[in-house]
């Protein structure tokens, strides 16, 4: 027994010092955000909200949320979309294609992303679109959102019985109704979790929205970057801080009005 309680202990204590490890330099950049000096320092010279204020009247960083925000928007529905098709076709019509499918979906997680941004810039160059629209970057983040919905939709469909499906085909349900009402909801766990990462992947990806933006377009990591090549004010730490949370928020309604809307089919 008391060995046991000994082995607890440990763990907790184990996990309280790896949680402690991955939280640190958020709560330094929170921190730092609230910093009355000049200078992006830790611990702050005094506590102010002067930098939010500064933050707030800077629209270069708020046209470059207002991008990611859509990027990320619009890379979560399209990954969505196409990650829970292909999850459907593995798990239940692949067969002797499983492996090829699954290697296809998670291609993107085995490369190093700047190989990957460099291969798309090469490719749309060559088909003749170039990086005059956002459509480049659009792909490349599907590209690297897709996989994870892939992998989360699976997860789920692998307690899905395909007897369900069946028994509504026979009471006169169609293939969208069985969708909708009787596998959707069952996989719903899978879809919102693959959504919500590929959501908050999209927004702070850097190398494959730096590699294929189009001039004039920013995203906030690409926005701060070349901001702190030139500033080192504690406004780059307000402006972290408010896309953690923004983020956060994004999440927690995205589940609570997702999750409650599918639940209701």
């Amino acid at each position: 027994m008391e060995g046991e309680l000994m082995s607890r202990g440990f763990f907790t204590v184990y996990c309280l010092i790896i949680y402690a490890f991955l939280l640190a330099p958020i709560l330094v950049v929170v921190g730092a955000s609230f910093n009355a000096g000049s200078f992006l320092t830790f611990p702050p010279q005094g506590l102010s909200l002067r930098w939010y204020g500064v933050f707030f009247q800077n629209e270069v960083f708020l046209r470059a949320i207002r991008t990611s925000l859509w990027v990320a928007a619009v890379s979560t529905v399209v990954s969505g979309v196409i990650g829970t098709m292909a999850a459907i076709y593995f798990v239940q019509h692949a067969g002797r294609l499983k492996e090829t499918v699954r290697i296809a979906m998670l291609a993107p997680l085995l490369l190093p992303e700047v190989l990957t941004a460099i291969s798309l810039l090469f490719f749309v160059y060559t088909i003749g679109i170039g990086t005059q629209t956002p459509f480049a970057m659009l792909v490349g983040h599907v590209l690297i959102t897709l996989p994870f919905v892939f992998i989360n939709v699976t997860t789920s469909l692998e307690s899905y019985d395909p007897a369900w499906s069946m028994a509504a085909r026979s009471l006169g349900a169609g293939p969208f109704t069985r969708f909708r009402r009787i596998m959707l909801p069952l996989i719903k766990p899978g879809v919102i979790g693959g959504c919500l990462f590929a959501f908050i992947i999209s927004f702070d990806i850097f190398t494959i929205s730096f590699m294929l933006k189009s001039v004039g377009t920013s995203t906030l990591p690409i926005q701060l970057y070349d901001y702190l090549r030139t500033n080192f004010t504690p406004e780059a730490a307000a402006v972290s801080t408010l896309s953690v949370a923004l983020t956060i928020v994004v999440v927690v309604v995205s589940e609570k009005v997702l999750g409650l809307r599918i639940h209701r089919f």
